[in-house]
């Protein structure tokens, strides 16, 4: 699994960050969205896949 935020669509949110903390963080002076981990271990994937869900700005995709 890879994963590719678009920081352009991003809204901020934070949906990404309460779904996979361990994956997504926010900065601090706009709230825009960071990746942690382009490539989460598998115990995250479905926490990751649910952060691109929730995310309002569809700013996640996620590459099988």
């Amino acid at each position: 699994m890879k994963v590719v935020v678009d920081e352009e669509k991003c809204v901020a949110a934070g949906q990404c960050v309460a779904a996979a903390m361990d994956v997504f963080d926010q900065r601090e002076d706009d709230g825009i969205v960071v990746l942690l981990e382009e490539n989460p271990p598998a115990e995250q994937a479905e926490d990751v896949r649910n952060a691109a869900a929730v995310c309002p700005a569809l700013a996640i995709r996620i590459e099988e």
